[in-house]
């Protein structure tokens, strides 16, 4: 099902809608400043399940988060100053940021690594899904062939994504799609690993570095 939207100024009603699809255990696919993404509530054993289903894999690795402000990723990743500024000089924006998962979030959401990969991305309809639903968003990249890679894959090919939200509706296990109507250009985010205290590009791409 999808569901129309306009990016800047989205109906509350559309909002609540995806947000009880999320809190229901619900997959929900929606444009991000890169590419498409499907996402579940962190919070939903049921929807990580069927998460890890769609995208092919039997454990997200690294798992890729999708908040809406850095106080967030501070709950679920470890965040000494220096990648704090370099979080904060960079988002909102086309990033992935790998981190260490602090012991509360490997414990509360059952994490089996103790990495995250985390995004505060530019485009607004994530953000607003995050807060409507008032917890971050498990995420994968939607792509034609759900074949266990993920948007930290530096051999990720371009061809895989979508480009429009009837495309990404037509994904097995996706229960709405937030589309702005608008054609997104088939992208990356930039992937930078801080987990050693230096900032290390796993990926480069949208996001200029450094």
């Amino acid at each position: 099902m999808i569901e129309y939207i306009v990016a800047r100024n989205i109906d509350g009603r559309s909002l609540r809608k995806a947000a009880g699809v999320l809190s229901t255990g619900g997959l929900v696919a929606f444009p991000t400043d890169t590419s498409w993404s499907v996402g579940c509530s962190i919070s939903s054993k049921e929807g990580i399940a069927r998460l890890k289903k769609l995208s092919g894999k039997d454990a997200l690795s690294p798992l890729t988060v999708v908040c809406s402000e850095l106080s967030q990723v501070s709950e679920l990743c470890e965040l000494p100053t220096s990648s704090f500024r370099e979080l904060k000089r960079l988002v909102p924006g086309p990033y992935v940021f790998i981190l260490p998962s602090t012991n509360r979030a490997a414990r509360d959401f059952d994490l089996r690594r103790g990495e995250l990969g985390v995004r505060i991305p530019s485009n607004p309809v994530p953000a607003a899904l995050v807060e409507a639903l008032g917890a971050p968003l498990l995420t994968v990249t939607a792509k034609r062939t759900m074949s266990g890679m993920d948007e930290t894959d530096a051999d990720f090919p371009e061809e895989l994504l979508f480009v429009s939200g009837w495309e990404v509706e037509e994904l097995p296990g996706v229960d709405l799609v937030l589309d702005t109507g608008e054609e997104l250009e088939r992208g990356f985010s930039t992937v930078l690993d801080l987990r050693s205290g230096d900032v290390t590009v796993i990926r480069a791409g949208a996001g200029r570095y450094p």
